[in-house]
């Protein structure tokens, strides 16, 4: 079984994988930064009428809720990182690396960009639990 990108059944696995993850447990287990909420934009084009917010509450080394919620919420988090729907599938499907994106202005942060590279090795382990929810993507194969 595989869930569309993004959806309420999407984000409910990749809590699971975050929860699973050995590496982001540790790499993470300081976090007390906040939460953190992933903005696709949208793209009527493959048929997502308006942003998704994906957002995560994140407190030492685990994913103590997720969930897709409205744009208020999502833009309340204490971290907003915004890409593109092509974007967010290229780090999903292990194309890009988050890190590279952020620095290289392919992804927008709104937030403590220097609270946020102290944890790189979390953001790319989060990214890697991401990829590891069997994922269809809209508007094509994947």
């Amino acid at each position: 079984m595989s869930y569309v990108f993004p959806s309420e059944e999407w984000v409910a696995a990749f809590k699971e994988q975050i929860n699973a993850s050995e590496e982001y447990q540790q790499s993470a287990a300081d976090w007390e930064a906040g939460d953190v909420c992933f903005r696709v934009q949208a793209n009527p084009d493959i048929g997502l009428s308006e942003d998704g917010y994906i957002w995560l509450d994140l407190y030492h080394g685990q994913c103590r809720d997720a969930q897709l919620v409205d744009a208020e919420k999502g833009e309340s988090a204490r971290f907003v990182i915004t890409a593109t729907y092509d974007r967010w599938k290229q780090l999903i499907t292990g194309q890009l690396d988050p890190v590279t994106a952020m620095m290289m202005g392919q992804m927008k942060v709104k937030g403590n960009l220097g609270e946020l590279i102290r944890y790189t090795r979390a953001a790319k382990e989060l990214i890697a639990c991401a990829g590891r929810v069997p994922t269809r993507f809209l508007g094509g194969e994947g």
